[in-house]
């Protein structure tokens, strides 16, 4: 019997860019280490795409933190009807809950 039909993930274009500067950050600080954290981030948004309702609210709006394992950072996203949106892949230190400002 098959599963649940699973919803497709898009990024916010400042999540986008926040993934980008994130991997170029780690490739500069150890080679292979932003290979390393672009996987963590896909095997994390596989698990939202499992089970995007299983992560905690963090804001009345409904958005949700998936926390990366090894690094410091979360994904912030959004269940809606058709897809789930990422609307931040936020540091846990820096600049925290800037995000919930408008995205």
């Amino acid at each position: 019997m098959p599963g649940p039909p699973v919803r497709k993930v898009t990024l916010h274009p400042a999540a986008d860019a926040e993934l980008v500067e994130a991997v170029r950050y780690y490739e500069e600080e150890e080679e292979g280490l932003g290979e390393r954290f672009e996987a963590e981030v896909m095997r994390c948004v596989r698990l939202i795409q499992r089970a995007p309702e299983a992560a905690p609210v963090v804001r009345p709006m409904g958005l949700r933190r998936k926390v990366l394992q090894r690094f410091p950072y979360s994904l912030i996203y959004a269940v809606e009807p058709d897809r789930i949106r990422i609307v931040a892949i936020a540091h846990q230190r820096r600049r925290p809950d800037y995000w919930s400002r408008g995205r």
